[in-house]
């Protein structure tokens, strides 16, 4: 009896082409969620509370807590879901709305710079629009 020693997902025989500015992402990435930086935070700090108590908590752990406390542009749950609210009804798809929402552009054309996969999919000025509600939920959050 042979026993494989590989971890994680089996990898396809074949060369996969990624390109974050096509949406090819992998097969990995094909049905998973994006998240925001912001809502991770939120996943972790509740999973930090619980766990506190124990002491033990891995270093991979409390670095990411670290990076996402650093780099969360939305500190309050409401904003969070009102951010959401705001991308859901757009034609992006879920890793763009998750990368709109991380690196809060203020330009549209900054959006399309850094994110090249939305083309065409959103006109300049719903995205214009788009991009000041989620400035100003990011300046009035409680």
């Amino acid at each position: 009896m042979q026993i494989s020693k590989s971890r994680g997902p089996k990898r396809p025989q074949a060369e996969e082409t990624l390109d974050a500015a096509r949406l090819e992402l992998g097969e990995d990435f094909r049905d998973a969620e994006c998240l925001l930086i912001s809502e991770v935070k939120v996943l972790l700090e509740a999973q930090y509370d619980s766990k506190k108590e124990e002491k033990n908590l891995k270093e991979v752990y409390t670095k990411t807590l670290d990076y996402v406390q650093k780099f969360s542009r939305y500190t309050n749950r409401d904003t969070i879901v009102e951010v959401r609210a705001l991308l859901k009804p757009t034609e992006l798809e879920a890793f763009e709305c998750a990368q709109l929402g991380n690196l809060c552009c203020s330009e549209f054309e900054e959006a399309k710079s850094l994110v090249p996969s939305i083309g065409s999919k959103i006109s300049d000025d719903d995205l214009d629009s788009l991009l000041k509600q989620m400035d100003s939920l990011k300046k009035y959050q409680g």
